[in-house]
């Protein structure tokens, strides 16, 4: 990415429990602003080119797509490309770093390809800015009440930490 909008947000939970909130793929419409509903999640995520495939948009007006990811690093890092057609694609990086007993999170976006890439970079990183500003508000309160020990029981954990056998 050359140019992106880039927004952060302080978040009281350690940066674990962040990456527990991302690693988990059934979680990304519960945090990501636009994602609707999750169809599938592929046994690898987050790993390079592993898939989340999920809906946008409102009932009825839902198009099914994915997100893949470029890059991970566990605990620190998500690089994933997003893509929203017929708007286009985004890459959108996750940073997270240990700050203040919590976690500085730091998401950048920008279009990559697709009609997006029409709209004039200040105003389409506006309403990139608000959408994302939001979506690091939901992730500090999914990782926030995960590491406060509210809606997350142990039953699930050990559900989603045993292997998956091909």
């Amino acid at each position: 990415m050359v140019a992106v909008i880039g927004v952060q947000r302080m978040v009281s939970a350690p940066p674990e429990a962040v990456w527990e909130v991302l690693a988990d793929g059934w979680l990304y419409t519960g945090w990501v602003v636009g994602a609707s509903r999750m169809r599938a999640v592929d046994p690898t995520w987050p790993v390079p080119d592993a898939r989340l495939h999920h809906s946008v948009g409102g009932w009825p007006l839902l198009l099914d797509d994915t997100t893949s990811v470029l890059e991970a690093d566990p605990g620190r890092e998500l690089v994933l490309k997003a893509r929203a057609w017929p708007m286009g694609a985004a890459h959108v990086r996750v940073l997270l770093a240990a700050h203040d007993g919590g976690t500085l999170v730091r998401m950048e976006e920008d279009v990559t390809s697709g009609p997006g890439l029409l709209v004039p970079p200040p105003v389409r990183w506006a309403a990139i800015a608000i959408r994302n500003v939001e979506s690091l508000r939901r992730l500090a309160l999914l990782a926030e009440g995960r590491s406060q020990g509210q809606g997350h029981s142990d039953s699930a954990r050990t559900r989603r930490e045993q292997p998956i056998r091909a």
